[in-house]
């Protein structure tokens, strides 16, 4: 859920390419009917949604009998000044996409799964959710809190078939924008580097590529305090900071 644009369609298009049947979920009719064009199955919904959910699940298990991967890729990165009473709409908006939604969809796709007794789960996170980007503090607080509950599902989904697989980006930019966003991966040199991670075996529990390594391991390394403060001097791009 989620492949209607950047990592989500490009990791789409690898998995299709490399023989999979893939189905993408999305709230964007325009980028549906382009993927329906290019050959995969499109579904709509909405993961803040939970009868839009539940939909999906039934149309996508009826197409798709077989089904034994569930990649939840939606995610919304806001700007929040917390010193702006408004940032709270902000914050609820992150939160339930981010980490309900994620809930949402492994719940709909659970019982399936654990019936067929094989598959897996690839939740998403962030190099964020380890090394936070202040002026995002509820990005990073949802990413953190879909890390801990990818680690207590999979606890919970031991001995079931059913595994469980945190994809963790760095900041990734597509085709165009390397220049503009700062210290990004290109998009088609991360999609390589997560699927020749994903074809190891057995599949790492946490899919981290090298542009990532810095954030995950921050606090091991002794490297936290200071990349925090680094990255704190992007809160003067709040308009509050400005001026």
């Amino acid at each position: 859920m989620g492949g209607t644009s950047g990592i989500g369609r490009e990791l789409a298009r690898r998995f299709a390419a490399a023989g999979s049947a893939v189905v993408v979920g999305g709230r964007s009719p325009e980028a549906l009917s382009e993927l329906a064009d290019e050959g995969f199955g499109a579904i709509r919904v909405d993961v803040t949604d939970g009868d839009s959910v539940a939909a999906a699940r039934d149309v996508v298990l009826a197409r798709y009998p077989e089904l034994d991967t569930v990649v939840t890729m939606s995610g919304v990165m806001l700007l929040e000044d917390v010193r702006d009473p408004a940032h709270f709409e902000a914050a609820v908006t992150t939160i339930d996409t981010n980490l309900l939604g994620t809930i949402r969809v492994v719940d709909a796709f659970t019982p399936h799964l654990v019936r067929r007794g094989f598959g897996a789960f690839v939740t998403v996170t962030s190099g964020i959710a380890f090394l936070p980007f202040p002026p995002m503090p509820s990005y990073a607080a949802s990413k953190a809190a879909v890390h801990a509950y990818s680690e207590a599902l999979r606890a919970q989904l031991d001995g079931t078939g059913v595994g469980v697989v945190e994809l963790v980006p760095p900041a990734v930019a597509r085709a165009g924008q390397e220049k503009v966003v700062a210290h990004a991966l290109p998009l088609d040199d991360f999609a390589s580097e997560v699927m020749r991670l994903l074809s190891q075996d057995p599949t790492p529990r946490e899919i981290l590529v090298k542009g990532v390594l810095m954030h995950r391991w921050a606090e091991r390394d002794g490297t936290y305090d200071a990349l925090v403060a680094q990255r704190s001097q992007a809160l003067a791009m709040l308009p509050s900071r400005q001026g």
